[in-house]
């Protein structure tokens, strides 16, 4: 089958994104010798964009300060006929305010086990508690997409 045969639609990458349990994003950013380096993130999806968080003073900010070209990956399946993905390589937008990261850490508190053994949605006085200190010293990276590329080998029907 052609590759378009296996590409997902807009919907079907939003609703891949947003399933339970949470994936785990990859994200590559350019490091200053040109090697890639990937790290995996936890991530939410807000206005049909990737959006993640780390320490400012990480390595991922720190390449994406100076280059702010990354590429994101999130799959999952074991077997072939499972294989679903989407990579997005894009442009990193930061964000440093405060606000929002904070809220950012609010949603991703609710999607993976932040606080404890399962995901929860935090009160406003215990996001801060939890992650108020936090918040001044973490940067937001919204992906914006340049080319985006998707597959679900589920399309396949069972077909190599």
């Amino acid at each position: 089958m052609a590759r378009k045969d296996i590409t997902m639609s807009d919907a079907e990458i939003l609703a891949f994104l947003e399933e339970e349990p949470p994936h785990v994003l990859q994200v590559a950013s350019t490091g200053r010798d040109g090697f890639p380096h990937l790290a995996p993130m936890w991530f939410v999806v807000d206005d049909s964009k990737i959006v993640f968080r780390s320490f400012t003073k990480s390595q991922k900010i720190v390449n994406l300060m100076r280059d702010p070209k990354l590429s994101v990956l999130v799959e999952a399946g074991h077997a072939y006929s499972e294989l679903r993905g989407v990579m997005i390589r894009g442009e990193a937008r930061l964000v440093t305010d405060p606000g929002f990261v904070l809220e950012l850490y609010g949603k991703l508190a609710a999607r993976y086990p932040m606080t404890g053994s399962e995901p929860v949605a935090l009160a406003p006085d215990e996001l801060e508690a939890a992650f108020g200190r936090h918040a001044s010293k973490n940067t937001a990276v919204v992906v914006e997409p340049v080319k985006v590329a998707s597959w679900d080998h589920r399309k396949l029907g069972g077909a190599y």
